[in-house]
């Protein structure tokens, strides 16, 4: 069985969301246990919403303390060790649970899964993988939002990290991997873009195509096609992630007052949902030991499902394994 530790205090919407996206969770997959990590008073309560629950694969794991979005990461998760994130991977890190999934504060996540677990031999620096949808595939565009400034070396890590994600777990047999610039050209962006460019083209073991542009992203390269992974820092990606998740709500405002009827159809609900980010549940923080998955705050169940989701296709596809064998055989040669 695979267990899945879900803080059932994070996000805008717990404990409601975190218990209906688990049990819808659970129905899906059965190879599955949960185990809610919180106020057990709290997680009992909105347990007793679903008479006739068969609980023989949920666990309840008490943690009294809650990290608020506005708290301080790293000073939160020292102050708090009874917090639902500490207690949450604490449960990984002693090795009785395979994986971590939270709606609660993004740097607090980050922070503990990197103090608790631990970082892999090689990875310079944690990344978060965000999925963006697209009209094919799914693009993972590192870094999310965890890391604002970074070097040359880390963006070549990220890109290692992003080809494992995108192999393993994605099934993309030979993932295209871009640096996103203000141009194609060897000579554009800043120091630091350009210096990670001349890394990345003699970076061995990763399918890198060069400068992309922000277009690219979603209709893809010009020449290459569809970008399985884009890369850039944390500052510029998360500027993008935000930019974009806007655009749904945009284009559903446009039809809502254009065209109001057309919502009605089939085709167009499936429109939409393809621009949800709830279907892609969280993003999961590449380079830790172990599994964490970081879930946007306001996170409806369907969200919460889907990052359990993912979660179990890490602990199943062994990507933290793979990881670990990549940087520990240091299959990239960087100039």
């Amino acid at each position: 069985m695979i267990r899945v530790a879900l803080d059932a205090m994070g996000g805008d919407h717990a404990p409601h969301a975190e218990v209906e996206g688990a049990l819808a969770a659970l129905a899906l997959l059965p190879g599955m246990i949960v185990q809610f990590v919180g106020q057990v008073e709290v997680i009992e309560a909105e347990l007793a919403r679903h008479p006739g629950l068969d609980r023989s694969r949920i666990e309840i794991v008490p943690a009294a303390d809650v990290i608020g979005m506005a708290e301080k990461p790293l000073s939160a998760v020292r102050k708090k060790p009874n917090s639902s994130i500490v207690v949450g991977l604490g449960l990984q890190k002693a090795g009785k649970s395979d994986a971590f999934v939270s709606a609660g504060n993004t740097g607090a996540i980050l922070a503990a899964s990197t103090v608790l677990l631990g970082i892999h031999a090689g990875v310079e620096r944690a990344t978060v993988a965000t999925p963006f949808p697209t009209a094919d595939l799914p693009v993972i565009v590192l870094d999310g939002g965890a890391n604002v400034d970074c070097s040359a070396k880390e963006l070549v890590g990220f890109a290692r990290l992003g080809s494992v994600y995108a192999r393993d777990v994605l099934g993309r047999e030979r993932p295209l991997v871009g640096l996103l610039n203000i141009g194609e050209e060897d000579e554009k962006g800043n120091a630091v873009s350009r210096a990670a460019h001349e890394r990345l083209k003699k970076t061995s073991g990763i399918n890198y195509i060069g400068n992309i542009e922000g277009s690219d992203i979603l209709v893809g390269h010009p020449k290459m096609g569809h970008v399985d992974v884009v890369i850039t820092d944390g500052f510029v990606g998360n500027i993008v992630l935000k930019f974009y998740e806007s655009v749904a709500h945009l284009v559903l405002r446009l039809v809502k007052r254009n065209a109001p009827d057309i919502l009605d159809r089939q085709d167009v609900q499936e429109v939409f949902r393809v621009l949800d980010y709830a279907e892609y549940g969280g993003a999961p923080l590449l380079g830790v030991k172990g599994v964490s998955i970081i879930c946007h705050g306001s996170s409806g169940s369907n969200a919460i499902k889907n990052a359990v989701h993912v979660a179990a296709q890490m602990v199943e596809s062994q990507l933290n394994q793979h990881i670990a064998a990549e940087f520990a055989a240091g299959a990239a040669t960087v100039a």
